[in-house]
């Protein structure tokens, strides 16, 4: 590519990433500190980046209406990544949109920045767009007016998982079998897939000084809320009838939301706002300066589906109860789309004990407690034309990846650490279960994590029925694990 520079490529430099915590923030982060350059964040709260980010990576607290705190941290600078916005802001967000990007500008150029990369909205100019789309835009041109190189990319819908218009169409599709929808739905985006969006940020970093540019980013297809709402569904093996209506306004539509989904009203508002303007690609600039060939609709959720799997699997409930990606109700913990119900016990039997008895689960053994309910559910799952549990297991002492647990499948093993089960008996949705043995004090602690993505409301309604059920027989198969109680 004549536009990227390869000796800039293999120049390692300082980086400024505001918005670490965020969606787009937090993705970027790690992909990065895989390029190994050095990199620095910006935070208000520096410590809900503890353990997210390498041993390298400089965390500095500091806030983009104090200019002070970010001369501080742009001192050394090269390239800064401007990744914030004030949406969620409870006062005038669009005033303070733009007083965050005036200072950010004009530390960048005391500080010789060098160039400031941005994400902004895509929208037709010509047309009226809602307060959140023009500040958006505005936050664009203020950072150019700074005299600081500025690459601006214009994105539609980012399909991902954590993204709030995905987590918007995701909530409306698990939750509602009939949707009364406004006009909006009909409107046409080009949504973009996460990993595409990376890309582009990542390259930008690379280019030859090319002053200002603005960059509109979309997948190869042009396609209507109506249409990524059953895209969705399909994919989830769930269909939805939608009936159109003319008369529901934005701020009716956000009140609708905050009843059927996580969303902020206010949040809600602005969003629905910002997407009744039709939101498609009409400069092709990007094609000319990036290598970059963004996979379809289809492809991107199915890719947000299998990144959220591997993202559910890694995370450490003992460690992520206070994220802001994870809120507390009856029933457990709500993560995305999944629900989580995560314990544990501690015992002084030691670490590779305990494992031993956790590795032993099923078959044989049993489940160490109330295991006439799990001969019933097996019946049960039996008569559904599943699996039940006939299968039995390979050992009855060890495990390995693959292996198959009664009416589970081991997933993962980390010998003397971890297990992770998933079900495979009939369900409306999916589950795991996760054993994680650590050494405590004199003994042990274990933690115990049952996770469920429930497909729409049948599912929703499994788990919160069944709930007291599954607490009593999970709390009961760990104080059993600790008392070495099989049958």
């Amino acid at each position: 590519m004549k536009h990227i520079s390869e000796k800039t490529k293999n120049k390692k430099t300082t980086i400024l990433l505001t918005g670490a915590t965020g969606y787009i923030g937090g993705r970027l982060l790690k992909l990065l500190e895989s390029e190994g350059h050095h990199i620095r964040c910006l935070s208000r709260h520096p410590k809900f980046l503890d353990g997210r980010v390498h041993k390298d990576t400089e965390v500095v607290r500091g806030d983009v209406l104090d200019i002070n705190s970010i001369k501080n941290a742009m001192k050394g600078v090269q390239t800064a990544y401007y990744l914030v916005h004030s949406m969620a802001f409870t006062g005038k967000y669009e005033e303070t949109d733009r007083k965050a990007a005036q200072n950010f500008g004009k530390a960048a150029k005391e500080c010789g920045v060098k160039r400031i990369i941005y994400v902004g909205g895509l929208a037709y100019s010509g047309l009226p767009l809602s307060s959140h789309m023009r500040s958006r835009q505005e936050v664009g041109n203020v950072l150019r007016a700074s005299g600081v190189d500025t690459i601006e990319f214009q994105a539609s819908v980012v399909i991902g998982s954590g993204s709030l218009s995905f987590e918007l169409v995701r909530a409306l599709v698990e939750r509602l079998p009939v949707m009364v929808t406004p006009r909006w739905v009909s409107v046409l985006a080009q949504p973009i897939a996460i990993t595409d969006l990376m890309q582009y940020l990542i390259l930008a970093l690379y280019l030859n000084s090319v002053g200002n540019k603005i960059f509109e980013v979309g997948g190869p297809d042009q396609i209507s809320y109506r249409e990524l709402m059953k895209e969705y569904g399909r994919q989830r093996g769930l269909r939805r009838i939608m009936i159109s209506v003319p008369f529901l306004t934005p701020r009716l539509s956000s009140w609708w939301l905050k009843l059927v989904t996580p969303m902020q009203a206010r949040v809600g508002r602005s969003l629905i706002d910002s997407i009744k303007n039709p939101s498609v690609v009409k400069s092709l600039l990007a094609r000319d300066y990036f290598d970059v060939q963004p996979i379809g609709v289809s492809q991107g959720i199915a890719s947000a589906l299998r990144y959220e799997d591997q993202e559910v699997m890694e995370t450490h409930w003992n460690e992520a109860l206070s994220s802001g990606n994870i809120r507390m109700s009856w029933g457990g913990v709500h993560f995305r789309n999944r629900v989580v119900d995560s314990q544990s016990i501690y015992t002084e039997s030691p670490p590779g004990v305990v494992f031993k008895r956790i590795e032993q689960i099923g078959g044989a053994t049993g489940y160490y407690y109330g295991n006439w309910l799990w001969i019933l559910r097996g019946f049960l799952d039996s008569m559904l034309g599943g699996v039940g549990l006939r299968r039995g297991r390979r050992n009855p002492k060890s495990l390995r990846v693959g292996d198959v647990v009664d009416f589970w499948r081991v997933l993962n093993i980390e010998p003397g650490f971890r297990l992770q089960l998933q079900a495979e008996m009939r369900l409306p949705g999916r589950a795991w279960l996760e054993f994680e043995v650590t050494e405590s004090g004199n003994g042990s602690s274990i933690r115990q994590t049952a996770t469920f993505d429930p497909v729409g409301l049948m599912g929703l309604a499994y788990w919160y029925i069944l709930y007291p059920v599954h607490a009593l027989i999970f709390r009961g198969m760990l104080k059993g694990i600790v008392s070495n109680k099989g049958h």
